[in-house]
């Protein structure tokens, strides 16, 4: 099964998205990491879109979506939000599912606690929470405000192996369509990650944006939480601080990943298909 691709207007930005299974009467949204772009959602979306209709966005400033003209005030998760609200609105979704990997997954947070509060249906953390590690977050700072070029594809994929070992297995064929999906080349030939090295101005501008525990104990919706055994991201007291307060998650251990499981093997396709069916 292939998808289609869609451009449309949010808020006065041009966003970009994928979709997977039209013509279903259930709709998924996914939505991708921090410094990732749409396409790292295909191998689930692919699955998914044999019972869902499935879109899978670029978030501002990633992908092929728009580079934000104010990054100072629009990178960060209050106007990510608004984004998504004003795109599902734009697709006559009155309610639907969430499945969105580490900061895609504090966007659905945030949006379940407030302009889309009684639409999201169930909600996918992956490898996210409303507490992330700040060791972490200083490590995201160091590399994604200053991306790596590289003369050749051949090394950016090496170099996509190496930071990305925490995704878990990846096929071969796997690691050169992340590469290839999530590529652009600079004025001076060298190719680089796809997306605005200004996004980090979220972590400068919005230092507390990824402090949800608020609008997570506001929450009254199923979640399912999935932890890379070896996140330093999400902390495994974190995790149990989930399972015991708010929504009250099911939180799975996705045993030899770290941040983030990449949602591509059938065990981790199995939990959230299992989960979005009620199972």
């Amino acid at each position: 099964m292939s998808c289609t691709s869609h451009y449309v207007q949010c808020e006065g930005r041009e966003l970009h998205y994928t979709e997977w299974g039209a013509g279903h009467s259930e709709t998924v949204i996914a939505w991708h990491g921090l410094a990732r772009t749409c396409r790292d959602m295909d191998v689930l979306a692919e699955h998914l879109a044999t019972r869902y209709r499935v879109i899978c966005p670029d978030t501002l400033g990633r992908g092929l979506s728009q580079w934000s003209p104010d990054p100072e005030s629009e990178y960060c998760l209050d106007f990510y939000v608004r984004l998504a609200t004003s795109l599902v609105d734009q697709l006559g979704l009155i309610d639907f599912h969430w499945v969105g990997t580490s900061m895609g997954g504090a966007i659905g947070t945030l949006a379940a606690a407030t302009t889309l509060r009684g639409r999201i249906r169930r909600l996918v953390l992956n490898d996210n929470g409303p507490q992330l590690a700040e060791a972490a977050i200083a490590r995201i700072r160091s590399y994604a405000g200053s991306p790596a070029a590289f003369a050749t594809v051949s090394e950016l994929e090496h170099y996509f192996r190496t930071v990305y070992k925490p995704y878990g297995w990846l096929s071969d064929a796997q690691w050169r369509a992340l590469t290839e999906s999530s590529v652009r080349r600079l004025p001076d030939g060298r190719v680089t990650p796809h997306y605005d090295p200004a996004m980090v101005q979220q972590f400068i501008q919005h230092p507390n944006d990824y402090d949800l525990w608020e609008a997570w104990d506001s929450l009254d919706l199923p979640v399912l939480c999935l932890r890379g055994e070896s996140s330093d991201l999400l902390l495994a007291d974190t995790a149990e601080a989930m399972r015991q307060r708010g929504p009250r998650a099911v939180v799975a251990t996705i045993a030899g990943c770290g941040h983030a499981p990449a949602l591509n093997v059938p065990d981790q396709i199995g939990l959230v298909e299992r989960f979005l069916a009620g199972e």
